[in-house]
């Protein structure tokens, strides 16, 4: 919660998977108030999470190297992070096929979750490969 009592902008709803949809914009200060339908665009596909790590990178003018010292992980473990906020981010708001992406997305995601986990060393090399062969297509 910030000081004025403002909670951040949920980006996604808890309850279902469609996105959300803005109906009010409010000015506290002036008192002026737009009602619509209004998209949140790219932001919409993106977690709080991924949003306040979008926010800090900016803040450092896009060095990586030094936002993840200063957060203390791996590198490679916020690239995959970054990685994954890129495919966020250049997902087309309407899929063709909703069972096509959501498959694609999920191979995509357990991918990366292998990768962070091998970076950041729970994961040896060799369960590493292994987790990601198991359910590779032939």
């Amino acid at each position: 919660m910030t000081a004025r009592g403002e909670v951040p902008l949920p980006t996604q709803d808890p309850f279902g998977r469609g996105p959300f949809v803005v109906t009010r914009l409010e000015n506290p200060t002036s008192g002026t108030v737009v009602e619509g339908r209004f998209s949140l665009g790219w932001m919409g596909r993106l977690s709080r999470e991924q949003l306040d790590l979008v926010g800090l990178l900016l803040a450092r003018r896009n060095n990586l190297q030094q936002l993840a010292a200063d957060l203390g992980i791996a590198y490679n473990t916020l690239r995959a992070r970054f990685d994954d906020i890129v495919d966020a981010v250049s997902q087309e708001p309407s899929a063709p096929s909703a069972s096509a992406a959501e498959t694609t997305g999920a191979g995509n995601h357990a991918r990366r979750e292998v990768l962070r986990a091998l970076a950041s060393g729970d994961l040896t090399p060799d369960e590493a490969l292994a987790a990601l062969t198991r359910d590779r297509p032939t």
